[in-house]
């Protein structure tokens, strides 16, 4: 069976407040439409978060154009080593970002071919996992409203939360008047979105340590291993990152020295479900768990096959432009038994797209 077309389009999702760490107000989308011969479709997508996503959809659309469209249908993880190669001259960015989009239309397409829900078409059996939420905690927050929060989220069913601090001295005073407020039988994990330096990561690492949490996440940019390095010696296991990471091969370090305790891809960074696949696996290799950056709604495929994802993010994010997501009941999620991976994008925001320049 040959592939008859994969277009590529893009639009501007803005969001109705800030959100995140990092305070984002819009994210640019990247849709890849699939259509094989006997007019089976996939659905693929990908983002650049903060927008300027342009340079994503036009790699993204150029892959297809050389390397997808007229090709005969083959494994997804076969193609996506052939789009890659295709990148070798010209780097990862946004070239990974573009493929992302590529990829999960392939691996749609690949599981509703064999008519099975996308977790079992990548070699694994449905599981359901437990979410923590990390959704309406932002840096410099009071820490009566982060308690407020942990509360709510409590009363949904979750038992472990997500903080963002601000990679500041005060950020000890705050987890301190939080940690003494949390209630009975709360987990939480602290995210610092690579804004700490090596001298407040650690002061605020042993705080977190004495107080329990689970892990710090991205204490530090992604690029500096040597400050990992360092934080690992001085807090093993205390330390979490991965989403900005561009392939298995820069996450290896951090599974290989032990630098983390639990790894985070991200589809669009990763490229796609195929390299989010890989590490997932290498990380089950090196005992690390992965907890992959939001979109739970697709990562409940991940789980099904690597038993090293243990937890999902409940922030949605982009949640809001899709239909056919399963939700989260009492904090855990279970996957659907639709064939693909289940996701479609709802109307409004299809007539929204305009094709990739």
């Amino acid at each position: 069976m040959k592939i008859r077309s994969a277009s590529i389009s893009l639009f501007n999702y803005k969001l109705s407040t800030a959100a995140g760490g990092s305070g984002v107000i819009e994210v640019d989308v990247t849709v890849c439409d699939i259509v094989a011969q006997s007019g089976l479709e996939g659905f693929g997508f990908s983002y650049a978060v903060g927008g300027r996503g342009a340079a994503a959809a036009q790699a993204a659309r150029l892959l297809a154009d050389e390397i997808v469209t007229g090709a005969e249908l083959e494994h997804p993880e076969a193609t996506w080593r052939r789009l890659c190669a295709a990148c070798n001259r010209t780097g990862r960015w946004p070239n990974f970002v573009g493929l992302a989009a590529v990829d999960l239309a392939l691996w749609d397409l690949h599981a509703k071919r064999l008519d099975l829900p996308l977790g079992s078409a990548m070699g694994g059996s449905s599981r359901s996992v437990a979410g923590y939420a990390s959704s309406g905690f932002r840096p410099n927050q009071d820490a009566k409203e982060i308690v407020d929060h942990i509360t709510r989220y409590r009363e949904a069913g979750f038992c472990t939360v997500k903080l963002r601090l601000s990679g500041q001295p005060q950020d000890v005073g705050t987890l301190e008047s939080v940690g003494s407020s949390v209630p009975d039988g709360t987990c939480f994990m602290i995210d610092l979105n690579e804004k700490g330096s090596l001298t407040s990561a650690r002061s605020l690492m042993r705080t977190a340590s004495v107080l329990g949490a689970l892990f710090v996440e991205e204490p530090l940019p992604a690029h500096n291993v040597e400050g990992y390095r360092i934080l690992a010696r001085a807090f093993p296991g205390l330390t979490s990152t991965g989403e900005h990471l561009k392939g298995t091969d820069l996450a290896l370090p951090f599974l290989k020295e032990g630098l983390c305790s639990v790894i985070q891809p991200d589809l669009a960074m990763m490229g796609g479900m195929t390299e989010c696949l890989r590490l997932t696996r290498a990380a089950e290799l090196f005992g690390v768990e992965a907890m992959p950056h939001f979109l739970p709604g697709l990562f409940v495929h991940l789980a099904a096959v690597s038993p090293s994802v243990t937890l999902f993010e409940d922030f949605p994010l982009l949640e809001p432009i899709f239909s056919g997501a399963p939700q989260f009941d009492g904090g855990v999620m279970s996957p659907s038994s639709v064939a693909g991976h289940g996701l479609s994008l709802k109307r409004e925001f299809r007539s929204m797209l305009a094709r990739a320049a």
